[in-house]
Formats: C-alpha cells, sequence, structure tokens
C-alpha cells in the first residue's frame, strides 16, 4: 500500500510545475471577454478601447464576445461558469450589484462568491435634467418645487431597475419628494418625451443627454456623481443638495472564482496600463465617461458597497422589475 501511495505521489509530481508555467506564461492565446450589451454604446466602446489597449501590453488578442440578455445574466453567469484559466473573462457592470435583490432568479446570485475581481474599468454618471417649463435651476429648487406639488413631477428612466432609475429612487427617497416614475424601454425614447414635455425631469448618461442640454431643449441641473465631471466643470453635484448621494454606473474586469492570483496581477497590471492611457482617457472623457484605476481590492469594495447599497434601495422601496 505503502508503495502505491509513493508511486502516485511521484507520478503526480509534475502537474504542479506545469500548471504554474501555464499561469506564469498567461496568455499564450487570445482571451475572450463577455461583455452583457449589445455592439454600441458607450459600455460597448469603452470595453473594446481597454481590451485592445491590454492586449497590446499582454502581447496577445482579447475579443470582446458580445453576449447580451435577461439584464446582462446572460454574460455574467457564462463568465461565472468558465474555466478559471484566464481565458474567459468578464466586463462587469452595476447589473452584478443590482441583479440579486432586483431579479434574485438570475444567476449568479452571488457575484462575490463566483467571481474574481480583477481591475475597475470606468465610472460614468448621469446629468439630471429637466424640460424648461419647469420653474426650477437647482437640484434644492426641484426639491422644494416637487414638496409644492406632490405627484406632480414625471420622471422618466430607461428601464425599471436601470442605475438611472435606482439614482430617481435614492433622490426621491433623499429628499423627501412625491415624484412619478414613468419607465420607457431604453434612454432614446425616454429622453424624446423629456423634450416633447411629456415628463418633467430625467436622470440620463452623459452622452445622452448632453445634445438635449445643448440645444437648450432641457436644462441640466446637476451631476449625480460625487465629484464634479471634467467635461462639464460648471454642473455641480447633486451631493451639494443631498449630501452623500452618489448614483453611477461602473464597469469592472471579473475573472471566474478561483482565477490563480499570478493570473489576476497580470491581468490587473495590463488593465491599470489601459486606464492610464491619456489617448483612451481622453476619448472615453468626451463621452463623459471617467476611467479609473484601481486594482481588485478597489473592485471588490465596490461590488460590496453597491450590493449592500442598491439592496437596500430596492427593498426599502419595493421596487419590482417589469
Amino acid at each position: 500500500m505503502q508503495r502505491r501511495a509513493l508511486l502516485a505521489a511521484t507520478l503526480a509530481m509534475p502537474a504542479l510545475p506545469a500548471a504554474l508555467s501555464a499561469q506564469e506564461t498567461w496568455p499564450n492565446r487570445s482571451v475572450s471577454v463577455l461583455l452583457g450589451y449589445p455592439p454600441g454604446g458607450v459600455t460597448d466602446f469603452g470595453a473594446r478601447g481597454i481590451v485592445d489597449r491590454m492586449g497590446r501590453e499582454l502581447g496577445q488578442t482579447l475579443v470582446v464576445d458580445n453576449r447580451p440578455g435577461a439584464a446582462t445574466a446572460v454574460a455574467n453567469n457564462a463568465a461565472a461558469q468558465a474555466r478559471p484559466d484566464g481565458y474567459t473573462l468578464l466586463m462587469g457592470t452595476s447589473t452584478l450589484a443590482i441583479n440579486p435583490a432586483l431579479q434574485p432568479n438570475l444567476q449568479p446570485r452571488d457575484p462575490v462568491a463566483a467571481l474574481t475581481p480583477i481591475g475597475m474599468v470606468f465610472r460614468s454618471a448621469f446629468i439630471l435634467h429637466v424640460h424648461p417649463s419647469l420653474p426650477v435651476r437647482t437640484t434644492a429648487e426641484l426639491i422644494a418645487y416637487a414638496k409644492a406639488n406632490p405627484g406632480k413631477v414625471n420622471f422618466s428612466s430607461s428601464g425599471t431597475g436601470a442605475v438611472n432609475h435606482l439614482c430617481l429612487e435614492l433622490f426621491r427617497a433623499r429628499a423627501g419628494i412625491d415624484v412619478v416614475h414613468v419607465p420607457y424601454r431604453g434612454g432614446a425614447a425616454a429622453l424624446i418625451d423629456l423634450r416633447q414635455n411629456r415628463v418633467q425631469a430625467m436622470f440620463s448618461a452623459v452622452q445622452e443627454a448632453l445634445p438635449a442640454v445643448r440645444e437648450g431643449a432641457t436644462r441640466a441641473l446637476a451631476i449625480s456623481s460625487k465629484d464634479r465631471l471634467a467635461l462639464l466643470p460648471e454642473l455641480p453635484p447633486v451631493a451639494d443638495a443631498l449630501p452623500g448621494f452618489n448614483g453611477v454606473f461602473w464597469q469592472g474586469l471579473f475573472g471566474p472564482a478561483g482565477l490563480p492570483a499570478p493570473i489576476v496581477a497580470r491581468a490587473a497590471q495590463a488593465l491599470a496600463v489601459a486606464t492610464q492611457d491619456r489617448d483612451l482617457i481622453a476619448r472615453m472623457g468626451e463621452q463623459g465617461v471617467v476611467l479609473e484605476t484601481g486594482g481588485p481590492e478597489v473592485l471588490a469594495r465596490t461590488l460590496a458597497e453597491e450590493l449592500v447599497m442598491w439592496g437596500d434601495l430596492i427593498r426599502s422601496q419595493n421596487i419590482k422589475p417589469e
């Protein structure tokens, strides 16, 4: 029996150096980066810019694999179920923190356990803007008007559970106002009705809101992030009127659970180079998107904090999917 055990151990020994070698030489072929959104749009644009720059740093091709569907759960779950060898990664977003409370039937139910954080990619704020017929020019004035006119201000969104809808719910709860949520199927349709004064206010993605604001079709009041935006430095944060308010859409790079530490470190280093690329920073900045350098710990903390923040809001406001 002892001889058999010794023989088995001896035969198994070469596997460890081979496994370490595979990790240390990663990547030696192309890497698939899953994305839960269709081609086009700032999320896809950002993902493609980042993976292209990472590929140049790593000396291999990284390919964005668009797999939209089920509030990004199709891509998220495919990444969670992939082999943890570094050849299937995920451009995860805020939906990882929203889905567990909003749609607990979607996988992965526990993204912290199902995925390995690699690093932050970007944060994208929303512009709080109103139809010019609304007699307000600041966030404080909007809150006062809504309090004086309960149930008479209609807020559109790109859909129930979208981050811009949750920004509205956070705004409503923090300000203590009674406004009406009008969900649409996408931000474009919601913005059309804001332009036409069928609704009076909205939190819109920067790149969607800017044309309407610059034309004077809507009036910008504030930015949803805690910090001002370089693209619109004159626009104050909502937090100036509601301290602590911070609602943004974020994107981060993940691998499956169990992704080996050497691969995480190599991918995180390449990602850091990409998010500090001046050309990429400028291109994304034109879209109102702020690239963010932050490794596995920062991304893990962001996901954990937003699981609590959005989860508590969804439950307290009894938000249900459409």
